[in-house]
């Protein structure tokens, strides 16, 4: 058994990239562009922002998913170890290769944006699709409330994907309920933190909105983390099925031969 699997590897990659590139470029470029003669907003807005993310994932899925599980986020990975579905071994690779693939995203987003005359990063909540709480959450909501609502909506998260992708599931459509339900986290919670339940998207877009989002990163590890430890808890010794389980903790019994 081995960390190191290439093509699952650059999935991850490709996969944290586009969820980025679809999800905080549509933020960055197309979620605010001014108001037309009418008054009526030209941008997409939070709702559009919200499908984008969710298209991401549906289409990474559907595309690399079968690569590598299509988890293109550190918080997933580490809820399927929890989950009893992945391995612990390969974690530590797949959370390297989403942090550098959802970086190489937020670049690109910087070298489109910056193609436009005047553009510049601003400061304060949302900048540059940053995540943040305080001064820095879209609707001015504070440290507990950000905390609260990154838990419980990754855990939420992980309870759908186990639940999406467990062997008595609607084959072929997963992605399609793992889409669909990143798209209503981020309608719940754009006001809040500007959603996160990914420290890789998380990671990226503070290394380039500056000191003040680095210092609040710890957060959107921490509480995504916690929250996706928590979904795949509940929905392995709740709700889920034995048989899904592949990787057995230290505790269960051996199989019978």
């Amino acid at each position: 058994m081995t960390m190191f699997h290439p093509k699952a590897l650059a999935a991850e990659m490709i996969g944290t990239f586009w969820l980025v590139l679809g999800g905080c470029g549509a933020a960055v470029l197309a979620a605010d562009f001014g108001t037309g003669a009418n008054g009526t907003s030209l941008g997409i807005g939070f709702a559009g922002v919200a499908f984008a993310f969710g298209l991401t994932v549906l289409t990474g899925a559907y595309a690399v998913g079968h690569v590598s599980g299509g988890h293109f986020n550190p918080a997933v990975t580490i809820g399927l170890v929890v989950g009893g579905r992945f391995e612990p071994i390969k974690a530590i690779g797949y959370i390297i290769a989403q942090v550098i693939g959802a970086t190489i995203g937020a670049a690109v987003i910087y070298l489109i944006a910056s193609g436009q005359a005047g553009w510049k990063i601003g400061k304060g909540a949302g900048a540059f699709a940053s995540n943040g709480y305080g001064e820095f959450s879209p609707g001015g909501y504070s440290l507990g409330a950000a905390f609260t609502v990154e838990v419980v909506l990754t855990a939420v998260f992980l309870i759908v994907i186990l639940g999406a992708t467990a062997k008595r599931a609607a084959p072929g459509m997963g992605g399609l309920a793992i889409g669909l339900c990143l798209t209503l986290i981020h309608l719940i919670s754009i006001p809040v933190t500007n959603t996160s339940v990914n420290p890789a998207r998380s990671t990226s877009q503070a290394i380039f909105a500056g000191s003040d989002q680095l210092g609040q990163l710890w957060l959107f590890w921490v509480a995504p983390i916690l929250g996706a430890a928590i979904g795949a808890l509940i929905h392995r010794y709740f709700v889920g099925d034995p048989e899904d389980v592949i990787v057995p903790t230290i505790a269960s019994p051996e199989p019978t031969p």
